[in-house]
């Protein structure tokens, strides 16, 4: 099946917010495969939850999803413009990730002509 993806610029909506698109036709296989896995689910549910930026050992245990898997999800999450990753401060030096939501909606069409359109919202 053939997923066709317009390739547009940064918008803003009425509400002032950010509106992008995918680019490319492989983006929207992976977006829905990501979104289809059940880890990357309750990851998102988390971290979603909250108001504040979590670190992966703190979604691990409130997804109670091993803290391997839950690296390996939030790559997936962060690379697909999901989740937004930045670096938590230490004092001990001990620096370490934390993520939140980047989007405000996700909304998959299938199109007339049989391909699936993914809108990224900001």
């Amino acid at each position: 099946m053939s997923h066709s993806m317009q390739a547009t610029s940064p918008r803003t909506t009425p509400d002032g917010h950010s509106d992008d698109k995918l680019a490319a036709d492989g983006d929207a296989d992976k977006l829905l495969s990501i979104l289809t896995d059940t880890d990357c689910r309750a990851i998102l549910e988390t971290i979603t939850d909250t108001d504040d930026y979590l670190s992966a050992s703190e979604v691990s245990d409130s997804c109670d999803v091993p803290l391997s898997t839950t690296y390996r999800k939030l790559d997936l999450l962060t690379d697909a413009a999901v989740l937004e990753e930045r670096l938590r401060i230490r004092r001990s030096g001990q620096h370490v990730s934390e993520y939140t939501q980047k989007l405000d909606e996700i909304s998959i069409a299938i199109e007339m002509d049989g391909g699936v359109a993914v809108e990224l919202t900001q």
